[in-house]
């Protein structure tokens, strides 16, 4: 682990945590967004924003993420992309934030990682989870090696960690259940010899004994059809907070919301949430940029030991 210690560890590269680190930035704090990926979430995925204050015109999320990105960069905050979180410990002064790749301490710590969790649906999903059921290709690729599996999903994620694993598994299919993927026509690494997309199919079982051992599916007409497989990789999303992650580190509703006070702050001092993971009544981008600023201002009150929040009025040039 890097001895480095940074003021906030932002995780979530929506628009709560690309706001949050503008604020913190722009408050002189060194701050970091730790993304699992640029091209997943609720906005990234939404096709049309016009309602945004201060658009002219219509964007897509991922135009408005990046318009986002650069502003937090601008005031120079540090961005790292395939960064999946899968461990925190917050019980000291000094906060840690565990990647696949590696760990990160902080003063302080804001989780921003939305709300497209989701509970197993397919039949099988969860009780082979973590037996041939996962969540995280970049965590789990290398227990598949020259094995079959499937990626289930059509977003640009669910072709991202295709390509992946393409890189160890033998055969990888694409499993979609629309009849297009969200992802661009000619998507870099999709052509691979070992990648077979399957349009317009829903697994709907997952079967095995000991591990995953197949799977069966059905088209939109009613048909079935089975694979063998040794994996399968669920790429599609709900409206659950995304909180696995914190493994208890954090206090939570009975939704799985996590517990944050309108300073954003948590129960434990120097770690706040903001956005959809907070669960709040109206879900739109300009409520999660707002909580992203308003978790950096009080970031930047814990680290300064300030009695209010700093007023960020723009200063004269």
């Amino acid at each position: 682990m890097s001895e480095e210690i940074y003021d906030v560890v932002i995780i979530g590269g929506g628009p709560a945590g690309l706001s949050a680190a503008q604020y913190a930035a722009r408050a002189k704090l060194r701050a970091i967004v730790l993304d699992k990926s640029s091209t997943a979430g609720a906005l990234a995925f939404t096709s049309r924003i016009e309602n945004y204050p201060g658009l002219p015109e219509p964007v897509s999320g991922k135009e408005l993420l990046d318009i986002f990105r650069k502003q937090a960069l601008d005031f120079g905050a540090e961005y790292r992309d395939g960064q999946q979180v899968v461990g925190v410990n917050f019980s000291g002064d000094v906060k840690e934030v565990f990647t696949m790749e590696a760990a990160f301490k902080a003063k302080t710590v804001i989780v921003a990682t939305g709300s497209m969790g989701r509970k197993p649906t397919i039949k099988g999903e969860g009780e082979f989870l973590g037996r041939g059921v996962s969540y995280c290709a970049i965590c789990d690729a290398n227990f598949f090696r020259d094995k079959t599996v499937c990626v289930l999903g059509d977003s640009e994620e669910a072709a991202k960690e295709a390509v992946l694993l393409s890189k160890f598994a033998g055969k990888v299919y694409l499993i979609a259940p629309a009849k297009q993927l969200k992802a661009d026509k000619g998507y870099p690494g999709l052509d691979a010899g070992n990648i077979e997309i399957m349009l317009g199919m829903r697994v709907k079982e997952i079967r095995g004994g000991d591990a995953v051992e197949g799977i069966d599916m059905e088209d939109a007409e009613g048909n079935r059809s089975s694979l063998d497989m040794d994996g399968v990789f669920v790429y599609i999303h709900g409206s659950k907070p995304i909180i696995d992650f914190l493994q208890g580190a954090l206090d939570t509703t009975e939704e799985e919301c996590v517990v944050a006070n309108r300073f954003m702050a948590t129960g434990v001092p120097g770690v706040f949430a903001a956005g959809d993971v907070i669960c709040t009544e109206v879900r739109q981008v300009v409520l999660a940029a707002a909580d992203g600023c308003t978790a950096a201002l009080s970031a930047d009150r814990y680290i300064n030991k300030r009695a209010h929040l700093k007023k960020d009025w723009a200063k004269s040039a």
